[in-house]
Formats: structure tokens, C-alpha cells, sequence
């Protein structure tokens, strides 16, 4: 008897342990991302593709967005992203395009429902976004 009573106490406390480790993960994995982001700025080059960044910095957040509004607004900034990105490559500079750009994603770090965290990289995007507008001619 005590020895089923030991038992079921060790696995018990085997199940919450793991259920622990479980919650963990995704809190976890969540973190390496941000972290991988911050790093992403301290590499050499990084202007180049800044446009594809700011997308999967989008992408990220789409993942927790609530549909309707929130994610059409995400929608149309990648959109957005995606022509500048393309035109940065080609070496053309549109300032109405990306100031429309800046003004998308300004309504998503205003309008969309997100977390502390996610509102902070995005204003982060904005602000080295509206670096860029200044500085373009640099960021090759």
C-alpha cells in the first residue's frame, strides 16, 4: 500500500514537473525571438535588408493578432514592406511610398491590440524607419 502511495506521489510530482517545462517552452522560445531580433541590430549590414526585418517583426505579431481590423492593417503594411523593400534593392528612394509606409504601421502601433513588448519593437521599426527617410542615402 505505501509502496502505491509513493508511486503515485512520484508521478504526480513527474507530471507537474513536466507540465511546468511545457508552459515554459513557448514563454521560452517566445524570449529567443525577441533576442534574436536585438542581435539582428548589432550586425554589420543590417540597413540592406531592414524592410524584410520590420516584415518579420509584422509576421510576429500577425501570429497573435486578433482578425478583422488588427490583421488588415498588419496586411497592408507588409504590403507595404514588401514594395520598399524591393525598390531599396533597386537603389530607388520613394519618399511619398514610405511615409505612407510609416503612417501603416503607425496605425498598427495605435490601433492594434498588442502586447507591451510587441508595441515597443514596433515603435522601435518606426523610429528607425523615419532614421531611414533621413539617412537614406547612407544605408547601402
Amino acid at each position: 500500500m505505501m509502496k502505491n502511495l509513493l508511486m503515485c506521489v512520484a508521478a504526480a510530482g513527474l507530471l507537474f514537473v513536466s507540465l511546468g517545462r511545457v508552459q515554459a517552452a513557448p514563454q521560452d522560445e517566445h524570449e529567443r525571438w525577441y533576442q534574436e531580433r536585438d542581435t539582428y541590430y548589432h550586425v554589420e549590414g543590417w540597413h540592406a535588408r531592414f524592410f524584410e526585418r520590420v516584415r518579420q517583426d509584422l509576421d510576429h505579431v500577425q501570429e497573435v493578432a486578433f482578425s478583422g481590423a488588427d490583421e488588415d492593417r498588419i496586411v497592408e503594411t507588409k504590403q507595404r514592406l514588401d514594395d520598399l523593400q524591393r525598390k531599396h534593392a533597386e537603389g530607388r528612394f520613394d519618399q511619398p511610398e514610405l511615409d505612407e509606409t510609416i503612417a501603416s504601421l503607425r496605425r498598427v502601433v495605435d490601433d492594434n491590440r498588442l502586447s507591451k513588448r510587441d508595441r515597443e519593437m514596433l515603435t522601435d521599426d518606426l523610429d528607425r524607419m523615419r532614421d531611414y527617410r533621413e539617412h537614406h542615402e547612407s544605408w547601402r
